[in-house]
């Protein structure tokens, strides 16, 4: 059975003083999961552990960034974190540090329901 896509949130995050992009991919993930209330699971009556979770950050050091980290601060679900090249680095111009902004998508999918 083919897994079904039902809920797709989008959030950014930064790390203005450390250039940290793990830390500013987690602010992503955690501004994106934060819009999310999904009384779903108990309407329907499936677990938590049925719901896989993809999640894509958007770095301009994709190398930079520790996936395996960023999973265990997901709160549900089977997840599984992929850094691809995005973002955005600004610099700036008075003190040469670089503002890391990363962007996030974080998926949730379910075996198909129903029929």
């Amino acid at each position: 059975m083919t897994d079904q896509r039902f809920i797709i949130e989008m959030g950014m995050g930064n790390d203005q003083y450390g250039e940290d992009y793990t830390k500013a991919a987690a602010r992503a993930i955690e501004d994106a999961i934060r819009h999310s209330s999904i009384p779903m699971f108990d309407a329907i009556g499936v677990s938590h552990d049925e719901m896989r979770v993809d999640v894509t950050v958007g770095v301009q050091n994709p190398e930079a960034v520790d996936c395996d980290a960023l999973i265990d601060g997901l709160p549900r679900g089977r997840a599984s974190v992929r850094a691809v090249l995005g973002g955005l680095n600004v610099t700036n111009p008075d003190t040469g540090k670089t503002i890391v902004i990363a962007s996030a998508a974080v998926e949730a999918f379910l075996p198909k329901q129903g029929n």
